[in-house]
């Protein structure tokens, strides 16, 4: 089964092309480093509108079969932070789990890190995982996390995700 993950940047001023998205590309560089399995980005950027991230998570996950969907940017208290919105929005089951602890995590380095709104959630076989927009926090949150996220794809019969051990061991418990 090939695997296909959404890579989603929500960011007004580079969808407009105003700034060079480092966010969307941090989330590529860390995944080549994490990921041993070959796989394909589907990469968007948007601007922060609710409608348009909605549209966009359920054309990644029903449309173009991503098992996994990475955000980055629109999550924080700002009137336009809207991402965790529209994750929520198109998520049959929301994963808290996954913000607790990328807000414990962020907290080490930064306390702003509180204001974060990060989350994860479930649409049918794919998980959306919300990450704030700072390219050191993306890789932060994503190396607390990920351990969990191929497991969690194996419990949604998604495609098997082989990890670079060296660099991120995927937790699977023992059969």
């Amino acid at each position: 089964m090939e695997i296909k993950i959404g890579i989603l940047t929500v960011s007004d001023r580079a969808s407009q092309g105003i700034y060079d998205d480092i966010s969307g590309k941090a989330i590529i560089d860390t995944l080549n480093d994490y990921l041993k399995s070959e796989w394909e980005s589907i990469y968007k950027i948007v601007p922060d509108e609710q409608n348009i991230i909605e549209e966009t998570l359920k054309e990644m996950a029903d449309e173009r079969g991503c098992c996994l969907i990475v955000t980055t940017g629109g999550t924080g208290p700002a009137k336009r932070d809207v991402t965790p919105e529209a994750t929520e929005a198109v998520c049959d089951k929301m994963m808290p789990g996954f913000g607790e602890l990328m807000r414990q995590v962020s907290l080490q380095y930064v306390p702003t890190a509180i204001l974060s709104r990060q989350t994860a959630g479930i649409r049918n076989q794919t998980l959306i995982i919300n990450l704030p927009g700072k390219p050191k926090s993306i890789r932060e949150c994503l190396d607390a996390v990920f351990p969990a996220v191929p497991y969690c794809i194996d419990l949604l019969e998604g495609p098997y995700i082989e990890t670079n051990e060296d660099v991120i061991k995927a937790f699977r418990p023992k059969k």
